[in-house]
């Protein structure tokens, strides 16, 4: 139904935009100054209302602007069409000129507002298309092919948007992720937990919406290990007291692993956490970060180190650490973080892992680092190897799928991509899922 409709509204679209070469050949007075108004005013509802959008917010106006966009392609090929073969013919003359001025006005116009929906609304055309849709956008054939890519991804984005609203409509009364104890999500390194730019993407809201209580670990960015699992542990105390819940849950990224595990294990956070499921966390730390830092000058490092932590500190750390966050993540420092870092009785580890399968697999940086890591550590997603992500009574491993791969960076959403075979949404939902299965 909805193709049918669309090929509809193609057909008129195209019909009123070109209804003034008749007007103007053929009526007089009042009649054709009501065509052309009635015209008009058609082109300018259809931008309003292009189809009719059961959803509200982002997604219908996503939705409006794809639907629009077709229509406008669609219409200004027929008339880039019409206006060559009158030209060839010989049939061009000053009723078809101002015929075409004001098909072009209107024809911009439906550009215009299309391209804004979906520049405001698609999350999944990123930077790079609408970047791209700026510097073409007035060079033929190349300025086609990106709206059709343009297109082709907002279709994507809103049938699996729409997919996601219903499925957790369909749950929405079995609370899902309403595990007993909150849930605190503990970033990595050279991060911070702002408002502005979630760390996890879309991630806590889907937990959210399925009854999850989420909490952010929102310590320093770099610094030591046992310096940010100090302050997770400050954090772990003030989400107990607040919530009156004895124990949490921690889900953890990264470096954010390392952390949290220090804290239960050397800080006495082990009576109030019931689990730790880290994400992607160097364990046994980089043999590449070893080797980089045994490589690189120390003015230079130590020159990095000082603007990274001027930076940091107006951004809100009030100690960051450069040289200290990097040092700890090395196999050298995991190593013996291990031989004294125990396990505590009580707390149920569980790790998560995946994996890049190329070095084209990922964004920038972790398409650069990818070789490198794979030289010294093996498989791994860009920044750490898949042997080294393994901790606990269970591994989970996020399996790749073609070429695309699941970077450090895609299994906490930090693009907010949606990727082929891999719902990262759906696959927390299973993990904090689980969580509340097994009564934590």
């Amino acid at each position: 139904m909805e193709i049918l409709s669309l090929l509809t509204k193609m057909i008129l679209t195209f019909c009123a935009v070109n209804i003034y070469a008749v007007s103007l050949m053929y009526l007089h007075g009042a009649m054709k100054v009501l065509v052309v108004i009635v015209g008009i005013l058609f082109v300018f509802v259809l931008c309003a209302v292009p189809c009719s959008s059961r959803e509200g917010g982002r997604l219908g106006r996503m939705h409006r602007g794809s639907h629009l966009m077709k229509i406008f392609l669609v219409d200004v090929t027929a008339e880039t069409a019409g206006c060559i073969y009158y030209a060839v013919c010989g049939k061009w003359g000053l009723t078809l000129t101002i015929n075409c001025i004001i098909a072009f006005i209107l024809l911009a116009l439906m550009f215009l507002v299309s391209a804004a929906r979906i520049y405001t609304s698609s999350v999944q055309i990123g930077i790079k298309w609408r970047i791209l849709g700026l510097i073409f956008a007035f060079i033929p054939v190349i300025n086609v092919i990106i709206l059709l890519k343009m297109i082709k991804l907002t279709d994507a984005e809103y049938r699996t948007e729409c997919d996601r609203l219903a499925l957790d409509c369909s749950r929405e009364q079995e609370r899902v992720c309403a595990t007993k104890y909150p849930i605190l999500m503990v970033h990595g390194v050279f991060f911070r937990d702002v408002r502005a730019f979630n760390y996890w993407g879309r991630i806590p809201q889907a937990l959210e919406k399925n009854g999850a209580k989420i909490y952010y670990g929102c310590q320093q960015s770099a610094d030591s290990v046992a310096g940010c699992a100090a302050e997770l542990k400050a954090k772990i105390d003030e989400i107990v007291a607040k919530e009156k819940c004895g124990k949490v849950n921690i889900i953890a990224h990264s470096k954010g692993g390392l952390d949290s595990r220090y804290a239960i294990s050397l800080l006495g956070a082990g009576d109030k956490v019931a689990s730790l499921t880290t994400i992607n966390t160097p364990h046994r730390g980089c043999q590449f970060a070893d080797y980089l830092l045994s490589k690189v000058p120390e003015s230079f490092k130590n020159g990095l180190a000082d603007k990274y932590n001027a930076a940091l500190k107006k951004l809100g750390d009030t100690k960051p650490d450069f040289i200290a966050a990097v040092t700890d993540l090395t196999a050298s420092a995991c190593e013996q973080m291990n031989s004294i870092c125990e396990d505590v009785k009580g707390v149920y580890y569980q790790s998560v892992g995946s994996r890049s399968v190329s070095a084209m697999g990922g964004r920038f940086p972790l398409n650069l680092t990818y070789s490198f890591v794979k030289y010294f550590d093996g498989p791994n997603d860009g920044l750490v190897s898949v042997e080294s992500m393994k901790w606990g009574e269970k591994f989970i491993f996020a399996e790749p799928h073609g070429k695309r791969g699941i970077t450090h960076g895609d299994i906490i959403d930090l693009n907010r991509e949606n990727i082929k075979d891999f719902d990262v949404r759906e696959f927390y939902v299973g993990i904090v899922k689980e969580l509340k299965e097994k009564g934590f």
